[in-house]
């Protein structure tokens, strides 16, 4: 299994992590920071602020942030650095 594949599991399990009841008071800022750490730049800084809001505020705990971001990551942010080198 490759590092991009490696990333949406610990994304998958990050997420799933973060539907269990009564831990946002912990996991918010955790979330956010485990985020820097694994994508890097104005992206990871970006998803970390949705990450600790959406851990933050009860009931936004469905939103799997991690699993989206990867999603941007690798499929919607390659799309568009394959679109430009088309060009």
């Amino acid at each position: 299994m490759n590092k991009k594949y490696k990333k949406l599991v610990l994304s998958l399990v990050l997420d799933a992590i973060g539907f269990i009841p009564f831990t946002d008071i912990v996991w918010a800022p955790l979330s956010a920071y485990i985020m820097t750490k694994m994508y890097k730049g104005k992206e990871g800084k970006v998803a970390a602020i949705l990450s600790f809001i959406e851990e933050a505020i009860p009931f936004l705990d469905i939103v799997p942030t991690f699993t989206i971001m990867w999603f941007y990551s690798y499929v919607i942010k390659k799309e568009k650095v394959e679109t430009i080198i088309e060009i």
